[in-house]
């Protein structure tokens, strides 16, 4: 079985995987497309440390192979697109509506691969950089056949996290002013997310010049290369700041940002240690930050309520898709990434 190991020093395409099959309340999934997002060249570089070696990927979408048993919501040949979160179903958090802060859910990777007799770690609860692979059924939501498979791939992480940190975290309300740090995958569902919810201005801001059209096609009205501009747009400061780059001194111009009673929502990755300053007396104004993981989203119910509203042509999806390759082709899909070439590219299988 081909997939994609890191192994502490490099990432390569193999072909000789084995998977175990599914146990009770696990899912056996046939990958069909998974995307590639900042988080998985994130374990590459050291920015996120994860155990090796590690089958990577976290955003996929497949067709449902076998069900282990107790799980009743899909059955072989089920079209799924997966999540990362692994939650329990039990804890209080879970049964508050707070998915993403189960406990049981952060920190505790499973080993489900083998190579050469050697356990591999699951990236992320997920590793959909994998012709196969093994979720918790909690994992897998059912989707309809008629969206491509590498549309459904983004739905499990980018637009989980962009889209729900607008609707879920910050609760953008209509006319509200937006301004969005990065346009990569994650800054473009962040600003699909203020365009759905009905803010205005929605205001982007990317050092790459190349990445405007994308931007205004997702609904920014305004886009910028660097944050100094942004007053001139909106003199008071914006109700709603999202950093989604993980750079500090991005953090800091996000809070700067923000007018009296405004948001600023960290979605970007920073180095662990990394640490942000602000002043202390421009915060009194009512003013928050806020982290925020995976979107704060409810996967069973946000998935399902993207797709549809990918269907009724209200959520972007297929735009995302600038750039398709075989799985073979992870080298070339890491660097168009890194160059900033696409808007996010898929492996398919």
């Amino acid at each position: 079985m081909r997939g994609v190991v890191f192994d502490g020093k490099r990432a390569q395409v193999v072909d000789d995987l084995e998977i175990r099959g599914p146990g009770p309340g696990e899912v056996l999934v046939a990958v069909s497309a998974a995307g590639l997002c900042h988080s998985d060249l994130s374990v590459l570089d050291g920015t996120i440390p994860f155990p090796v070696p590690v089958v990577l990927g976290h955003e996929g979408a497949g067709v449902v192979e076998e069900v282990g048993a107790g799980v009743t919501h899909v059955v072989p040949g089920d079209h799924v697109s997966l999540s990362t979160l692994a939650n329990c179903g039990a804890c209080a958090e879970c049964d508050r509506g707070r998915p993403t802060m189960c406990r049981k859910a952060i920190g505790m990777p499973r080993r489900p691969f083998l190579r050469d007799g050697q356990p591999l770690y699951q990236f992320a609860s997920n590793s959909a950089f994998a012709e196969r692979t093994v979720v918790k059924a909690v994992q897998a939501v059912r989707i309809p056949e008629d969206i491509p498979m590498a549309s459904a791939a983004l739905i499990g992480c980018g637009v989980l996290t962009g889209v729900g940190a607008v609707l879920n975290r910050a609760r953008v309300e209509h006319g509200d002013s937006v301004v969005v740090i990065g346009t990569g995958g994650i800054g473009l569902n962040v600003i699909q997310g203020a365009r759905i919810a009905g803010a205005r201005p929605v205001v982007a801001v990317d050092s790459n010049p190349a990445k405007e059209g994308f931007a205004r096609r997702f609904g920014a009205e305004h886009f910028l290369t660097s944050t100094e501009g942004v007053r001139d747009i909106l003199p008071t400061g914006a109700d709603h700041v999202f950093e989604c780059v993980g750079r500090v001194e991005l953090v800091r111009q996000a809070v700067d940002l923000l007018d009296r009673h405004g948001q600023a929502v960290l979605l970007g990755v920073p180095p662990v240690g990394a640490e942000a300053s602000f002043l202390v007396s421009s915060m009194y104004l009512d003013k928050s930050i806020l982290g925020c993981r995976y979107g704060s989203s409810r996967p069973q119910r946000d998935i399902a309520l993207y797709a549809e509203m990918y269907r009724e042509g209200r959520l972007l999806l297929d735009e995302l898709v600038t750039g398709t390759y075989p799985v073979e082709g992870f080298d070339k899909a890491v660097a168009d990434t890194e160059a900033g070439r696409v808007a996010r590219a898929v492996l398919t299988f």
